[in-house]
């Protein structure tokens, strides 16, 4: 009799979380644009369930909205009945959509660590194989190899098995470096000017780093700080709930504060990302400010590029992502990373994700 196959109709089974994960997706993008503010992104999405019919009769928007409470994503305020905020599991699965959408699914691997070019004694055993030198520790000594080696060099005619110091491999050692990020985000006014919205990107791009510093790098150190008048450090956490302010641009003093961080941390290598769209406009002076949004203020340029010249001098790296296109403030920006001699991509927002994390790599292969 011959093989053959059984057909049957087919039964799909039910999926409950259908309606629930596309709505979802959608919320968390809404969430992260009005700034974690929970009904003014269900406002947008019922705006969109009208426009173009996300919702049926079976999964309506106050199921998702139950949905959401139950699996821990929103909690009601308990002083003010009907209003809503995001939890902390939200926080976080904003940052891994922020991860995910910018820097892709990234492979798992064991402990992240950043690679230098040394090899010897180190902190993770590498794949390369090298021949054995005094000082190697036993444990290194792959014994396989070595017998194989053996083999080859002294054959077995004679019955007797000879191994040799020459016949030793020893697998190299990888050394690790730590480095000390800290992220600059200009949240001055410019960044939503013209009705162009430059803070949500940005956001996702630090939201996306944060992440990625958490799961790839877990032994480096990462601070993110926002500059507009004056410059202050805020937590990760805090990254969602981030808005532009009516502020001028204080580049100084956001690089005067990544500096002070940057000398607490013992790690051997340090840089600053700083992520904006303007030129420096504004200083701290006394209880004042001193401030001109007109062109290039001499007195600004030369203190930022004064800061960008002592970072060089410690050795401290700066890297800065100008999204705008302006000749004018690109050839500043031009003088700024000359000064430091450190690194500028002058980027639109859909490419931001993209040079972070290449450079964020790249940054971690310097030479010790």
């Amino acid at each position: 009799m011959a093989v053959g196959f059984r057909f049957r109709d087919f039964v799909p089974e039910d999926q409950p979380e259908k309606g629930f994960e596309s709505l979802f997706k959608l919320f968390m993008q809404l969430v992260t644009i009005t700034s974690g503010d929970v009904g003014e992104a269900l406002s947008w999405l019922n705006e969109l369930d009208k426009q173009y019919g996300l919702t049926d009769d079976n999964y309506g928007m106050g199921n998702f909205i139950d949905d959401l409470k139950k699996k821990g994503y929103i909690d009601e305020n308990e002083q003010q009945k009907g209003e809503f905020k995001i939890t902390p599991k939200t926080e976080q699965g904003i940052r891994k959509s922020a991860l995910e959408e910018i820097f892709g699914k990234l492979k798992k691997s064991s402990t992240g660590n950043h690679h230098t070019p040394h090899t010897g004694q180190g902190d993770e055993q590498s794949t390369d194989l090298r021949e054995f030198r005094f000082g190697d520790s036993l444990e290194s000594i792959q014994m396989t190899e070595s017998i194989r080696n053996a083999q080859l060099n002294h054959g077995m005619d004679s019955g007797e098995f000879m191994l040799t110091e020459g016949d030793l491999e020893v697998r190299e050692n990888e050394h690790k470096s730590q480095t000390s990020t800290v992220l600059m985000i200009d949240i001055s006014h410019s960044m939503i000017l013209y009705g162009e919205d430059r803070i949500t990107p940005a956001k996702k791009v630090a939201m996306a780093l944060a992440e990625l510093v958490k799961q790839k790098y877990p032994k480096d150190f990462l601070d993110v700080i926002v500059f507009g008048n004056d410059a202050w450090q805020i937590e990760i956490k805090d990254l969602p709930y981030l808005q532009v302010g009516p502020y001028h641009t204080n580049t100084v003093a956001g690089l005067e504060l990544a500096m002070d961080l940057l000398r607490k941390r013992k790690t051997p290598n340090k840089q600053i990302f700083m992520i904006t769209d303007g030129k420096p406009t504004c200083l701290k002076e006394g209880n004042g400010y001193y401030k001109n949004a007109f062109g290039l203020d001499r007195k600004v340029v030369n203190k930022t590029l004064n800061l960008a010249a002592a970072a060089r001098r410690v050795k401290i790296p700066i890297t800065t992502f100008m999204i705008t296109s302006d000749p004018y403030l690109q050839k500043f920006v031009e003088e700024f990373t000359e000064v430091n001699q450190g690194k500028a991509y002058y980027s639109g927002l859909k490419g931001l994700g993209h040079l972070v994390f290449e450079d964020y790599k790249k940054n971690r292969r310097k030479t010790l």
